[in-house]
């Protein structure tokens, strides 16, 4: 009998309000580029994959409450955090963003844990995080 596993995970799907801006943003933010498009009658969604093989759907929803604005603090999504190996990738990110206008935490140590990270948002106000788990310890 087969153990009951999996091997990670394949997709994220985020909720937005302008599917072409955040097409953009993900694009030219986060190096993300469109797979295909997949629209029904309830939502838009665009699939895109990042070189990592990271695979996001941003959708927009085709409902009345689909216009309001994310907030960690409902059920659903708090953040999302992408993997990085390195402190110098993450001082890489920290220029990045900076230079692409985008508002972030800076580098940060969230101590007693010992991750660094940076946080910053989406234009849907969603929170990403750059993410190093290099001095953490397991758990």
């Amino acid at each position: 009998m087969a153990v009951a596993g999996f091997s990670g995970i394949h997709h994220i799907a985020l909720n937005v309000r302008d599917l072409d801006a955040s097409v953009r943003w993900y694009s030219a933010i986060l190096d993300f580029s469109p797979l295909f498009r997949w629209d029904t009658d309830s939502f838009d969604r665009q699939l895109m994959r990042h070189p990592s093989g990271v695979v996001i759907g941003l959708t927009t929803h085709k409902h009345a409450d689909a216009g309001a604005e994310f907030s960690e603090r409902r059920t659903g999504l708090d953040h999302l955090a992408f993997a990085v190996r390195t402190r110098a990738e993450l001082e890489a990110w920290a220029s990045r963003l900076t230079g692409a206008g985008v508002a972030h935490s800076g580098i940060t140590v969230t101590p007693p844990m010992g991750f660094t990270l940076i946080a910053f948002r989406d234009p849907d106000n969603i929170q990403l995080e750059m993410y190093l788990a290099e001095d953490a310890p397991d758990r």
